[in-house]
């Protein structure tokens, strides 16, 4: 179960990546929910791999 948690924790942290890489190229730079969103969404990828990441050496 760990390890697919951490296949989706490295999925959002992509899409939070490719959003802000898309963002920048289009030049919706000043929409700051689109900024905001993606930011977090890397964040929270990145707590559930660290956390995914200590259950599985617990295991």
């Amino acid at each position: 179960m760990a390890t697919k948690i951490k296949y989706v924790a490295l999925a959002i942290i992509l899409l939070g990546a490719l959003t802000l890489i898309l963002s920048h190229f289009c030049g919706w730079n000043n929409i700051n929910a689109l900024n905001v969103s993606a930011y977090v969404a890397m964040v929270v990828g990145l707590v559930a791999y660290i956390i995914a990441g200590k259950k599985a050496l617990e295991e």
